[in-house]
């Protein structure tokens, strides 16, 4: 087991230059990620997490048309100096901390659509020769105790290797995701075998669907490199996956939490809802405003 494997991740890359189309018209002027949840984007969630891991290396990898991304965690100065002089110091301390000190933010564009591969693929100069993280926004996970990545991070420095977050998925729709096999799965983690793109689900090797977490071995750059287009003419992150199995342990983890699809409007509405309810200002207000929500239309006895 060598150094570069059990080192601590530090850096995470945040593929966003997605379109978001299936969000339209609203996703015409505010990309996908900086949708709200509740008081943050999407964005902001995902940040959050790979900093409680330990990364102080955000890689964003856009495209040439977003910038609100990017705006989003510069400094404001004009409305700093106007909440300032208006004494809103709790206001001014929200915008001031989207980013904590010591973490940077470095943008990375994609210069063209060619998947979620070729956008990991485009953060190498960044990375370098180290495991990095790669988080998908669209994918927000709600736990009470540490993130998915947190915990992520631990096995991987504890195991030496890759390490790929999944969940169950019933058979069903395992048309919709990367599928894995798997070599004594103990419950909650177990080495790769095989990992199947949307298989049909009389073909899928298990239920474990991947999502949207990923702790790798820097040797996946050089996989990337000779990674042909694979599905709808795009580099799949799965296929170099795949070959980085044949010479490095990647394991499946199966972390505690709750995963919500925010790339779906169904994902989004149930993530908003959750986190209402667990926020610490409005949780009973949203609570309230459910359950007369529901009496109204006829759902909920008063």
């Amino acid at each position: 087991m060598t150094a570069q494997t059990t080192k601590r991740i530090r850096k995470a890359v945040f593929p966003v230059a997605g379109l978001g189309t299936r969000f339209l018209p609203a996703t015409k002027t505010v990309p996908k990620e900086m949708l709200p949840i509740v008081d943050k984007p999407l964005i902001q969630y995902a940040v959050d997490e790979a900093v409680e891991a330990g990364c102080d290396t955000l890689v964003f990898v856009t495209n040439r048309y977003k910038h609100s991304v990017a705006d989003y965690f510069d400094k404001a100065y004009e409305l700093e100096q106007k909440l300032e002089r208006a004494g809103k110091h709790e206001q001014l301390e929200l915008i001031r901390n989207v980013l904590p000190p010591g973490v940077r933010a470095i943008f990375v564009t994609q210069s063209e659509a060619l998947g979620l591969g070729h956008a990991v693929l485009c953060a190498k100069p960044v990375i370098g020769d180290e495991p990095f993280a790669v988080l998908l926004p669209d994918d927000l996970i709600w736990s009470r105790g540490d993130g998915a990545l947190k915990q992520m991070a631990d096995h991987a420095q504890a195991t030496g290797g890759s390490v790929i977050a999944v969940q169950d998925v019933p058979p069903e729709q395992t048309g919709s995701y990367g599928i894995v096999a798997t070599n004594t799965f103990d419950g909650q983690a177990g080495r790769i075998t095989r990992i199947v793109e949307k298989p049909k689900p009389a073909d899928a090797p298990s239920n474990l669907a991947v999502v949207g977490r990923y702790i790798l071995d820097p040797s996946i750059f050089d996989l990337l490199e000779t990674t042909g287009q694979g599905s709808g003419g795009e580099i799949q992150l799965t296929d170099a996956i795949s070959s980085l199995l044949l010479h490095k342990p990647v394991e499946a983890f199966r972390f505690h939490g709750t995963r919500f699809d925010c790339g779906t409007h169904l994902g989004l509405i149930e993530a908003t809802v959750r986190y209402a309810l667990d926020h610490e200002l409005f949780s009973e207000a949203a609570r309230t405003l459910m359950q007369n929500a529901l009496a109204e239309m006829g759902v909920l006895e008063t």
